[in-house]
């Protein structure tokens, strides 16, 4: 049952991103003038959270535009109704709904779903991840230097000693390749797809992360904080690897 709802309330948001994708839309900020809210991301959350509740009326929720709505459950679901809505604001097919559960604090279920290129990202915990109902497995690169490595920024700059330009110029300066897509839940996704080596990030929220964590790990891959800590999506620093060149990505992050 709970994997089943996961699924459904993923393809529930994942309509209104197809319905409004490069189309029309009202548009807000939040703080930051480039933190957009889209009419899409408010339609998104509600019909996610619509199916949520048909079946589990009594489940926490954690999501980006509602917030926290609590709950006295061990279950705890959260929720980026669009992850990438700078993307989908301008017509880029980077972006998703992202779909995480969690069970006496522990991530059990974890759904990524970007409608655009068609690409459904699932894991359950113990049972692997998949892309599209076909197993996924993280990359075999042996070393950072030879990587291809993706990060994303802040949208207030972080001024703070070895901060998100620094060792951004560090992996520039030494030729690694490195992208920067603007959905961290598609990041971490095309890391347990083998597409990406490794990702790392400087500040995240609970949203961005939850179900893209979980689909590394069940594709074989590890994920920490900046000091090789056990991840947790409630703070804000994350690296995700292929687990091969992990210690070697903390390294290079720490300089």
């Amino acid at each position: 049952m709970l994997k089943s709802t996961l699924l459904r309330a993923t393809e529930a948001g994942a309509k209104v991103l197809q319905h409004y994708f490069n189309g029309s839309f009202e548009v807000s900020h939040k703080e930051n003038v480039n933190d957009l809210v889209t009419q899409a991301d408010k339609e998104s959350e509600a019909a996610i959270i619509e199916v949520i509740r048909s079946e589990f009326p009594d489940h926490y929720i954690l999501s980006e535009e509602v917030g926290e709505l609590p709950q006295n459950s061990v279950y705890k679901w959260i929720i980026d109704p669009i992850d990438g809505t700078v993307n989908f604001a301008n017509g880029i097919p980077l972006c998703c709904v992202s779909i995480g559960l969690e069970r006496d604090g522990e991530m059990i279920l974890g759904a990524v779903f970007n409608p655009i290129m068609h690409e459904f990202f699932f894991a359950e915990k113990g049972f692997g991840a998949t892309l599209n109902e076909k197993k996924i497995s993280v990359s075999t690169a042996a070393q950072v230097q030879t990587s291809c490595v993706v990060t994303g920024f802040p949208y207030a700059y972080l001024d703070i000693p070895n901060g998100p330009l620094q060792v951004f110029e560090r992996f520039l300066r030494k030729g690694v390749p490195l992208r920067r897509l603007g959905s961290a839940a598609i990041d971490l996704c095309w890391v347990a797809a083998g597409r990406f080596d490794a990702f790392y990030e400087h500040t995240l929220k609970a949203w961005d992360s939850s179900a893209g964590w979980l689909i590394v790990e069940e594709a074989g891959g590890k994920v920490t904080d900046f000091k090789g800590n056990p991840y947790s999506p409630y703070q804000p620093e994350i690296v995700a690897t292929n687990g091969i060149i992990h210690n070697e990505m903390l390294q290079w992050i720490k300089g």
